[in-house]
């Protein structure tokens, strides 16, 4: 490998680890808010227990998130310089937004929650847990913006004698319709992946016959939360769709495996591809499926690969413009699938706690639990879909990846940081594993029953 191909795996490797963190920080951080809400409205004590439990395992998942997400900053100077010299003033901005406004934001009135449950009115302190998740998700807007103007610059001017983009309307880069459109995704997302972990993790509670009143409560309310979200996943991630394959054409192609323009474009199921040739041997579709998902009509024409590829020739000049064709079909795919099968968990299990049930079979309590898992791994895939699908670009249409890498590193320490940083995170997922599952079997403290401001959630290790 060469410092390109290095420095790609290690920013790959340390955004994906990040993410982790990530949907479940901004999905926790309202279920929290809400259930200090319901306490706050009913005075139950019930509901007070929760929001400390649940909040010990926020502030966990909030701490390891900013620890993991640093290192991302420092990559775009030693990774990525060319990359930070030519687009800095435009990227930088949404980056310098979120730390200045959105950061400050959450991260004060988190501790403010923290340390003011006997210091704070109860109104003041209902509201400090709500502002600092309006900041956790006004720090994803701002970062999705600068994600969004890689994948459709908008705001901008190239600087023919600096050769440097620079920015010229702030407002069009944070009301990009990339960000209007993956902002909500990533947010119903959020909350699936929250509700997924509640679920879950009360499932574990429940199959152990724990606190069980008091987990069927948050497991309907996770379960519920994960239904809504999972239909607000599909329609975002349908206009998402529609703007791909206006903004990023290739990209949809790839996610198809379309390899010519086509009319009333079915949605492929499985397909063997021959990318060598650029067709493939066996193709499932759901006949119209793709023009309708692409184009919201019947009879719509999608563009092929081979098309876009000949038409990027003459637009950009030589090149392969194509990305890893069974990476993008297949991380597309089972982004979907997982995202699918955790809706349907999450509606079947409202369907056996319903009236007050609890399922006596095991079964279903495991398979809650495993559940955890495919939200993380939706997320995942879809980041991997949306960043590898986007290739060979850093910025679509103007900077080409290979272009935007350091050319003052050499590839024994790239390969070293890479290697240094993999194992870093290692020990952090281990730290936060054992951590996690260390206040998950305490359990929820016993609270007084009449309704009072009491001490903040136990934080020591």
């Amino acid at each position: 490998m060469d410092v390109l191909d290095l420095s790609r795996w290690q920013f790959g490797i340390t955004t994906v680890y990040h993410f982790l963190f990530v949907p479940l920080t901004i999905g926790l951080s309202v279920l929290v808010a809400g259930l200090q809400t319901a306490w706050h409205r009913t005075g139950d004590p019930k509901y007070l227990r929760l929001t400390k439990f649940w909040g010990r395992l926020f502030l966990i998942n909030f701490a390891m998130g900013v620890v993991t997400g640093i290192v991302q900053e420092f990559q775009f100077g030693m990774n990525w310089s060319d990359y930070s010299r030519f687009v800095g003033d435009v990227f930088g901005a949404p980056l310098a937004m979120e730390g200045l406004m959105a950061f400050f934001l959450e991260s004060t009135f988190l501790g403010l929650w923290i340390f003011g449950w006997e210091k704070l009115p109860p109104k003041v302190h209902l509201a400090t847990i709500w502002l600092a998740a309006i900041g956790t998700n006004m720090s994803a807007y701002f970062i999705l913006a600068a994600n969004s103007w890689m994948q459709h610059p908008v705001g901008y001017r190239l600087n023919p004698d600096t050769g440097r983009a620079e920015l010229t309307d702030i407002w069009a880069v944070l009301t990009n319709s990339t960000t209007l459109a993956t902002f909500p995704h990533v947010l119903f997302g959020a909350f699936i992946t929250a509700g997924a972990f509640v679920a879950g993790v009360s499932a574990w509670q429940l199959l152990r016959k724990r606190h069980v009143e008091l987990f069927r409560t948050s497991a309907r309310m996770a379960m519920a939360v994960t239904v809504v979200a999972s239909v607000g996943v599909a329609a975002s991630g349908h206009w998402q769709a529609q703007i791909m394959t206006e903004q990023q054409p290739m990209k949809m192609a790839a996610a198809e495996a379309l390899w010519e323009d086509e009319t009333s474009a079915g949605f492929s199921v499985f397909a063997v591809g021959d990318v060598e040739n650029g067709r493939n041997h066996i193709n499932l579709q759901i006949p119209y499926g793709l023009s309708l998902l692409a184009t919201n009509t019947l009879d719509g024409k999608v563009e092929g690969i081979n098309d876009i590829q000949a038409r990027y020739e003459k637009l950009y000049g030589p090149g392969d413009y194509t990305p890893v064709v069974g990476l993008a079909y297949w991380s597309f795919r089972l982004m979907i699938g997982f995202g699918v099968l955790a809706a349907l968990l999450a509606l079947g299990g409202l369907w056996l706690t319903r009236r007050g049930r609890v399922p006596a079979n095991p079964w279903f309590h495991r398979i809650a639990i495993a559940g955890i898992a495919l939200p993380f791994l939706a997320n995942s895939l879809g980041w991997i879909f949306t960043e590898m699908g986007r290739q060979p670009w850093t910025v679509y249409g103007i900077m080409r990846t290979a272009a935007a890498v350091s050319p003052g590193v050499d590839v024994a320490e790239v390969a070293i940081t890479l290697v240094g940083f993999t194992l870093l995170y290692a020990v952090l997922a281990a730290i936060e594993v054992r951590l996690l599952l260390k206040f998950i079997k305490i359990g929820p403290e016993q609270e007084p029953e009449a309704p009072a401001q009491t001490a903040a959630p136990a934080l020591s290790y």
